[in-house]
């Protein structure tokens, strides 16, 4: 008899009234908010505007959501183009699968797209959005829990995570390893971590956002190999294995290289806000004087300080859209 465990919610769907609430939907929905709202606190803190990232995530989050689903239906199209499937439920986002590879490379250039138009750096941009992505994972993978998807192997540890039999996926009741859990608070410490770097060492120019890629894919390998759900395996690793250390490499190399071409941090983040007199309040990009000639401006602007409430405002909370299914 299992004396403790993390009860499974008999359903995902709260009807209020006529409308049904999903819980996948809901803790997406919850994710991308905080990333947006905590991304633009740090955006200001580092000398932007006011909505310059809630404008940019029009375009950044439809982008990544369609790439996480694309990811998604792509690597598992057996679930929906193999015999006796329906094709149509490729479409049926609501019922999770999103991947978060795909999220976050199609969401990079929606991202991309948005910044070109404002006219700002995308690397900065990245960087105030990153520790915001983070906690958007964190609470998205509680949308795993609502649908009871995702789970680990079998245990009796007190915090395994009670799952109800399925004869559609073939799913035995009992008590399995909550992955989704186990992410979940991974993807806290990496905010944390990203948090506590950046003011550490200042990173600019995209390193903060390949920090917290590199700091993802690590949890993301050892979380993937509890998975017992089907998966696509190349050379006796889960196909999402591979894509970790893949992006694992990637994004380690782009802050060798990037520290390497551009040291320090962006100067200047938004130029609407310096020729507005906007940004940080406290000796932001709108106040900085120009570097004396023949030095870099990266290393000889002072970078504002921002306040606790400017960097860290968001970091006892909780917050791309989260990866469901095989994402």
């Amino acid at each position: 008899m299992d004396l403790a465990y993390i009860p499974s919610p008999s359903s995902g769907v709260i009807d209020l009234g006529p409308i049904p609430l999903r819980g996948y939907a809901f803790c997406i929905i919850i994710g991308v908010f905080v990333a947006v709202w905590y991304g633009g606190r740090r955006w200001v803190a580092r000398g932007g505007q006011v909505g310059t990232v809630a404008d940019i995530a029009v375009w950044a989050v439809p982008f990544g959501l369609v790439g996480g689903r694309l990811y998604h239906v792509i690597t598992d199209y057996q679930l929906y183009f193999g015999e006796g499937e329906d094709w149509v439920d490729a479409f049926k986002i609501w019922q999770g699968g999103l991947g978060i590879w795909g999220a976050i490379a199609l969401g990079a250039l929606g991202a991309w797209i948005g910044c070109r138009r404002r006219g700002i750096p995308m690397p900065a941009y990245a960087d105030a959005l990153a520790p915001g992505i983070a906690f958007a994972q964190a609470i998205g993978r509680w949308g795993n829990w609502f649908n009871q998807e995702l789970f680990g192997k079998a245990t009796d540890l007190p915090w395994a995570l009670k799952i109800d039999a399925d004869t559609d996926t073939g799913t035995v009741a009992g008590t399995y390893h909550p992955t989704f859990l186990y992410e979940s608070l991974w993807c806290v410490g990496v905010a944390l971590l990203v948090i506590w770097a950046d003011r550490r060492f200042t990173l600019g120019h995209g390193r903060a956002f390949a920090l917290y890629v590199a700091a993802y894919t690590v949890g993301r390998f050892w979380i993937e190999y509890l998975r017992v759900d089907d998966a696509h395996e190349v050379l006796g690793l889960r196909l999402n294995n591979w894509t970790s250390i893949v992006v694992f490499l990637a994004a380690v190399a782009y802050m060798v290289l990037s520290a390497r071409h551009s040291p320090g941090r962006e100067a200047v983040v938004e130029p609407a806000a310096v020729g507005d007199g906007g940004g940080a309040s406290d000796g932001g990009p709108a106040a900085a004087k120009a570097a004396p000639a023949g030095s870099s401006p990266v290393t000889t602007v002072k970078e504002p300080r921002a306040t606790p409430a400017d960097e860290d405002g968001a970091a006892g909370g909780a917050g791309d859209a989260a990866p469901s299914k095989k994402g």
